[in-house]
This record gives C-alpha cells, sequence and structure tokens, in this order.
C-alpha cells in the first residue's frame, strides 16, 4: 500500500469553507455521538468564537483528524473535541494534531478533559492530571492541565 500523504491544516471559524465545515462536523458526530453512543450537544457554540482555532489532518479528501483550541478567560487554552476517524486510527494522527496544536498553544497554560483511557497519551504531551475523574455523559473523563511554559 503507498504512502498517504496527510496535510495539517488550521483555520478559524471565518476562514472554513461550508464543505470543510460539514466534514469537520460529521467525523465529530460518527465518532462521539454515534461510535461512543453519546447523544450530547456537540455544536456548544464555541466553533464560532473569534479565538477559536480548528486543527486537523487530511488526506485531501476528507478529514483524518480533528481537535479545537479554545481561548478561556485569563490567557488559558483549551483543547477538546479531539478525535481520530476510525479508518485512520494507529497511525500516529493523534500525536502530530497534539504536536502542532501546542505548537500553536506556545508557552501559555492548557487545559483539557481527557477520557480517562488515554490520560497517558496526554502525559506524553505534558499534561498532568488535576483533578478527579468524573463522568461525562457515561464515559469517565480526567482534568488534565499543561503548565505555562517560562520562555
Amino acid at each position: 500500500m503507498p504512502q498517504q500523504t496527510t496535510e495539517l491544516r488550521t483555520a478559524s471559524f471565518a476562514d472554513l469553507d461550508a464543505r470543510t465545515l460539514h466534514d469537520l462536523l460529521k467525523l465529530r458526530v460518527d465518532v462521539f455521538v454515534v461510535e461512543q453512543n453519546c447523544p450530547y450537544p456537540d455544536i456548544d457554540g464555541r466553533d464560532v468564537e473569534p479565538g477559536t482555532r480548528h486543527l486537523w489532518l487530511t488526506d485531501g479528501d476528507a478529514p483524518l483528524a480533528y481537535l479545537r483550541i479554545l481561548a478561556d478567560p485569563g490567557g488559558l487554552a483549551r483543547i477538546g473535541r479531539v478525535v481520530v476517524a476510525p479508518t485512520a486510527r494507529g497511525g500516529g494522527h493523534a500525536g502530530r494534531l497534539m504536536t502542532a496544536a501546542l505548537e500553536v498553544v506556545g508557552n501559555q497554560p492548557c487545559v483539557l478533559e481527557a477520557q480517562s483511557h488515554l490520560v497517558g497519551f496526554y502525559a506524553r504531551h505534558g499534561f498532568e492530571v488535576n483533578g478527579p475523574e468524573y463522568l461525562e455523559d457515561g464515559i469517565p473523563h480526567t482534568p488534565m492541565r499543561r503548565a505555562a511554559i517560562d520562555a
């Protein structure tokens, strides 16, 4: 099988065309709502905020992996909606996307709400558990934080 070439893309909401937005939202719904059997309001209003950055990997046709970075109050970045298409799992896409996201975040502090089985993955990217595990929509989650990096 030939090596698949992936491309990293970053955009604000205003810079997303309708087809790309559709494909990104479809990936999120296909995994978080359908595959994980978790009906929840994925479209929460935060995608459109001016400080939100959408990052995704594509093979040219469809998104393989996606995440968003939110600008929370006080200079805090929040990474969320980290997702990899079922057909693309195991290819290192989540790690590549997290590395790119942390380059965007820079030295500011960053938080995320990890699905608990992924705590080790996020720990490899500098995040530490900073609160007790909790259930969200029936799925165990763990709050994590990466401290500000002194420049």
